[in-house]
């Protein structure tokens, strides 16, 4: 027997209330509840289907898992070096960044390799798919391609076809029909998401869901949503720009610090496996305000150029833009700067941006951001040619030591960097031919070898 419940579900958080309310008390969102009719089971006993019984961790086997290449070197390193077999993966985008067409050569790849690759689309029809993938060469005849929102002709779909890798394209125009909300709402992408990793789990075949996002960038739905899956990754960049990020938030097969990297072009996305000679190709040398820093993004060293503009303001209240920066971490090293070095910012507007478009996290362009801003509040060029700075900048005005330092160095000699500035500690343990090292134990020390 089943009864009719009706209750008002938050479409923002997935707050359940039995009445309806303005707002909702667990995300402060106004308007966002919207009644829906659920049907709870009332059972006279409790079953369990389930035979497993508790082991002792050392009686458990263990192996690597099973990995899917997917053909693309840069989607391999963010996910860990491959799909693995049987898990979930989430991946979410503004519209038209291109989740589609990644999924789609990803999809072509390992149909060739594998066998069959089942992709379902919400949103497109058939005959749209098959456009995208003669214009992206992406034709096997292992991949399959079908139109439908119903979850249960899903199922049965991937039933007959037995396929090894499935793409939903997207979990908000799945629907259920025993749920008598709109596909899109939290119940629908709530129970949808339960049975696609019933599906995955029982079958052992790996899922790529693709999800909406909001106008705060932030995954649509439930939360629930990303916790039930292996990995979440995040597709990132501008429209009208043509590099692209993917970047991991969870991953239970591997880190979640390592970034992949490509260029929209017309034949789809191109991986790039230099980003450093990307982000630097335009760079401008010798140019006041500008600065070389290197950071790592995972095992990966990447050198950007970050610019810095500085200009004298009447307003009470001068302006601090950032683009990439944690603009705290600016706020910081203004007051590190005025404390030290005496250099007035407090009557200045203060610009900042990373070239590119790429967000540097961590302390390691601490030292590169300030220089920049003495340049260009001092209109100096910086004194010594083709130079790169890394290091964490102190409250004390010290430069502290970083980690990876000899990698980064590394790809600066690669990049054909004729000088580097590094902590005084970093020194002592790299050793370098090709390029000159200068170590610096205080930010008075830095400006002085600068400029």
């Amino acid at each position: 027997m089943a009864k009719s419940k009706t209750t008002f579900v938050c479409q923002e958080c997935g707050y359940e209330s039995l009445k309806w309310i303005g707002k909702c008390p667990n995300c402060n969102v106004w308007n966002s509840m919207v009644e829906e009719i659920k049907k709870v089971s009332v059972s006279s006993g409790i079953s369990s289907t389930s035979n497993s019984l508790p082991k002792s961790i050392l009686n458990i086997k263990s192996s690597e898992y099973d990995r899917f290449d997917t053909g693309i070197s840069e989607l391999n390193r963010v996910l860990g070096s491959g799909i693995v077999k049987g898990s979930l993966t989430l991946i979410s985008g503004a519209p038209g960044i291109g989740k589609s067409t990644l999924l789609l050569q990803t999809a072509n790849n390992i149909a060739k390799k594998y066998g069959k690759v089942l992709y379902i689309s919400g949103e497109e029809s058939e005959e749209q798919i098959k456009m995208r993938g003669d214009r992206l060469e992406a034709i096997s005849q292992e991949l399959y391609i079908v139109s439908e929102t119903n979850l249960e002709k899903i199922e049965e779909h991937i039933e007959n076809i037995k396929p090894v890798f499935v793409i939903i394209d997207s979990i908000q125009t799945l629907y259920k029909q025993s749920i008598t909300s709109a596909p899109g709402s939290v119940s629908q992408v709530r129970e949808s998401s339960n049975d696609i990793m019933r599906i995955g789990k029982t079958k052992n075949i790996s899922f790529f869901i693709v999800a909406h996002i909001t106008k705060q960038g932030e995954l649509a739905g439930p939360r629930v949503l990303e916790h039930m899956v292996d990995t979440v990754l995040s597709f990132e960049g501008e429209r009208t720009e043509d590099f692209r990020i993917l970047r991991t938030m969870k991953n239970r097969f591997g880190t979640t610090s390592e970034i992949g990297v490509f260029e929209m072009k017309e034949n789809g996305l191109e991986e790039i496996s230099n980003p450093s000679a990307v982000f630097l190709e335009e760079t401008g040398f010798q140019k006041e305000g500008s600065v070389v820093i290197g950071i790592m993004e995972g095992t990966r060293p990447i050198l950007v150029e970050i610019q810095a503009l500085v200009s004298e303001t009447k307003a009470v209240m001068p302006r601090r833009t950032v683009v990439g920066v944690d603009s705290s971490r600016l706020n910081l090293i203004l007051a590190v700067l005025e404390k030290k070095l005496k250099v007035p910012f407090y009557n200045c507007d203060v610009y900042v941006n990373v070239v590119g478009g790429l967000d540097v996290d961590g302390t390691f362009g601490d030292l590169g951001l300030a220089l920049s801003l003495i340049s260009s509040i001092k209109s100096k060029e910086i004194g010594l040619e083709n130079l790169l700075v890394v290091g964490e900048l102190g409250l004390t005005g010290e430069v502290r030591p970083i980690s990876f330092c000899d990698r980064l160095v590394n790809e600066a000699e690669k990049m054909g960097f004729k000088n580097v500035i590094i902590p005084f500690r970093n020194k002592e343990k790299i050793k370098s031919k090709g390029i000159n090292i200068i170590g610096v134990s205080s930010l008075k020390e830095a400006v002085n070898k600068v400029f």
